[in-house]
């Protein structure tokens, strides 16, 4: 009997670790959810912050700003996409500023073609003004902006401000284009089409004024002369 009792005993004891064993442990589970939980957020926090100095990084080397732009739009979408895209396009500029202004001034300066040379006369003319209207008027080559204005009188902060300032119209465009690839009628899309025209538009207008303030006016013997 008492052997009997023991092996009742025994197999009751087995028969409640069966179900233990076979149940997925509540704290294990928990565990599991916040190893989860805390490596989307390291994805998502990392992301962003390898992806800034790569992009900083290849706008030094003269890569293209729309399709880093639209990387960020693609990878982190426009809520995050965006303002990634403006610290990535700022820090970048800055980068190039500085090294055509202090790091390899000489070696920017020996390698400079006419055509950096004609923006660094007229970015020198007006400095933040200047800058700003290179980041709004459509054609103006951004990275060539960076180092002509390393190379004119114009100073850093001013130059990083309207860098940010003329940027951000133009990364959320263009970042928003890039996280609406999969559905270009979307509104994100359609809001970024509307601003790169409206940013066109804008930048010719700024172009055409200065234009005409930068004209010279007629001398006074030529004044003169047509009035006698």
């Amino acid at each position: 009997m008492k052997a009997r009792g023991k092996a009742g005993a025994g197999r009751g004891r087995k028969g409640e670790l069966r179900p233990a064993a076979g149940r997925f442990d509540p704290r294990l589970r928990l565990l599991t959810l916040a190893l989860l939980v805390g490596a989307a957020f390291l994805v998502v926090a990392a992301g962003p912050l390898l992806f800034i100095p790569i992009s900083a990084g290849l706008t030094v080397a003269l890569f293209p700003g729309p399709l880093l732009a639209g990387a960020s739009g693609l990878l982190f979408g426009t809520a995050l996409g965006t303002p990634v895209s403006i610290v990535s396009a700022t820090l970048g500029a800055t980068m190039a500023f500085s090294l055509s202004r202090w790091w390899a001034h000489d070696a920017v300066e020996a390698l400079a073609g006419p055509r950096l040379s004609a923006l660094r006369a007229w970015v020198g003319r007006r400095g933040f003004l200047s800058v700003l209207y290179a980041r709004i008027a459509p054609g103006v080559p951004y990275s060539l902006v960076n180092y002509a204005a390393g190379l004119a009188p114009v100073l850093l902060r001013a130059f990083v401000a309207a860098t940010a300032i003329g940027v951000a119209p133009r990364a959320f465009a263009y970042t928003a284009l890039g996280g609406s690839l999969g559905n270009l009628r979307s509104p994100e899309a359609i809001v970024a089409v509307v601003v790169l025209v409206g940013m066109a538009v804008l930048g010719l207008a700024l172009a055409r004024r200065d234009l005409r303030r930068a004209r010279p006016g007629p001398a006074p013997q030529a004044q003169a002369g047509s009035k006698s």
